[in-house]
C-alpha cells in the first residue's frame, strides 16, 4: 500500500510519501511546501493543491492521512490552517482517495509511544522506524508520522461513506 500523509499548514506544508508491505514500510518521497510570507493566501492554497495533486499523480498513493483540527486559541490561524488542509482534502478527494484523519496525540503514541511527544523526538523516531539517512525536517517527519500512524491505527474516514472505512 501506498499512503500519502500531510502535515497542512500555509507557509509550510509536510508531505510523506510511505510504502508499506506487511510490517515494512520505507519513505518513496518526503518534504515540504514552502510558501513565501509575502505570498497572498490564495496563490499558497493554490502551492498546496498544485504539489499535492502533482504528487499524487506520480506515486499513484491508496489512501490520504491527514492531521485532524484541533481546537485553537486564535480564531484567524484555525481559519487559515482550515483553508490549507481544505486544499489538500480536495486534491485527493478529486483523485479518489479515501481521506483519513488522526488527532496530534494519537499520531505522537504510534510513532513514539508517547502522546506528548515533542517535534525532535518525532523526527528522531521517524529517521528511525524508515532508516532515513539523515533526520526529516520537522514538517515532512510530522507528515510521515501522519503516514505511519495510518498504517498502523485504526482509521476514521472523512467525507465518505461506512464502506470507505
Amino acid at each position: 500500500m501506498i499512503i500519502l500523509g500531510v502535515d497542512t499548514s500555509l507557509r509550510s506544508s509536510g508531505y510523506g510519501i510511505l510504502e508499506t508491505a506487511g510490517s515494512r514500510m520505507r519513505a518513496l518521497d518526503f518534504g515540504n511546501i514552502p510558501n513565501a510570507r509575502d505570498l497572498p493566501v490564495s496563490a499558497c492554497l493554490r502551492a498546496i493543491h498544485g504539489k499535492i495533486a502533482s504528487l499524487i499523480e506520480q506515486w499513484q498513493p491508496q489512501v490520504a492521512s491527514i492531521e485532524k483540527v484541533i481546537y485553537g486559541k486564535n480564531a484567524n490561524t484555525m481559519m487559515v490552517l482550515g483553508e490549507a488542509r481544505g486544499a489538500v482534502i480536495v486534491a485527493a478527494a478529486a483523485a479518489g482517495l479515501p481521506i483519513y484523519e488522526y488527532e496530534p496525540r494519537r499520531v505522537k503514541r504510534a510513532v513514539c509511544g508517547n502522546a506528548l511527544a515533542e517535534k525532535p523526538q518525532i523526527q528522531r523516531m521517524v529517521k528511525a522506524l524508515l532508516a532515513l539517512d539523515s533526520i526529516p525536517q520537522n514538517d515532512a517527519a510530522d507528515a510521515l508520522a501522519l503516514a505511519i500512524c495510518h498504517a498502523h491505527a485504526g482509521r476514521t474516514v472523512i467525507g465518505g461513506d461506512a464502506s470507505l472505512v
